[in-house]
């Protein structure tokens, strides 16, 4: 068991994204996502189920094409699906991916 400070951990750009994970087990992993305004990252094909949850800022998110904003505090699940982000003001996000069961 672990505790995560996640307004402290460090960010890194998409181009180091596998940096920005900081919990992952066979079942599901949890990244940081940091976007400052009218950043975007590119369409992604998730296979796997996805949880956004927006701690601060304002962002969008693009699922199947189908746009969303979240806001503070709003929390986002999307089954897999192609994905796409762009923050409205800068933002900070906990992204977590969630494998889907073989059952």
């Amino acid at each position: 068991m672990k505790i995560f400070d996640i307004l402290s951990l460090k960010a890194f750009p998409f181009t180091e994204r596998d940096k920005n994970v900081f919990y992952k087990t066979d079942e599901f992993k949890m990244r940081i996502i940091e976007l400052n305004a009218n950043q975007e990252l590119p369409k992604c094909e998730m296979k796997s189920y996805v949880i956004f949850f927006l701690i601060k800022g304002e962002a969008e998110i693009s699922v199947n094409n189908e746009l969303f904003v979240l806001s503070e505090g709003n929390c986002l699940v999307s089954e897999p699906a192609m994905l796409s982000m762009k923050a409205i003001k800068t933002s900070r996000l906990v992204g977590i991916q969630i494998n889907k069961s073989d059952k």
